[in-house]
């Protein structure tokens, strides 16, 4: 991984830079981030001093629990980040990074919220809830 790395929205109205190191990817299966992507989450999170924002104007923030809110850019609607509300931290999506291989997968977190259409193979550790280091609103 490199010292720095870029991302954006698809429109390219919201950039991003990260300063050191990123955490691995977490993979979150719960209600919310699967009926905000179709699917489920998966983001790294970086500490908010080492995140550099162009275009935050751009950003929508949507608090879908008193938790946390998540970020994404209000004309293209690609989704960006989920930032708590009690921590100086960022989430980032790992499909918004120009160079998605430097990234490093984690684990699964709210797998008690996977539907069943699909199967988590990957090997990876699995939590029914909240994992290692990673507070939730799991709905």
């Amino acid at each position: 991984m490199s010292e720095h790395e870029t991302g954006g929205c698809l429109c390219g109205k919201v950039r991003f830079t990260t300063h050191g190191p990123l955490r691995e990817v977490v993979f979150c299966h719960c209600s919310q981030c699967r009926r905000q992507s179709g699917l489920y989450f998966a983001a790294t999170s970086i500490p908010a001093d080492r995140l550099t924002l162009e275009g935050e104007a751009e950003i929508t923030w949507f608090a879908a629990s008193d938790f946390a809110r998540r970020g994404f850019c209000g004309t293209c609607g690609t989704l960006l980040f989920w930032k708590p509300n009690h921590e100086a931290r960022y989430a980032i999506l790992a499909g918004a990074f120009d160079r998605p291989d430097c990234l490093h997968p984690g684990h699964h977190i709210c797998t008690a919220g996977r539907p069943g259409f699909y199967a988590i193979g990957d090997g990876l550790p699995q939590y029914p809830g909240d994992g290692p280091g990673v507070v939730t609103a799991a709905t």
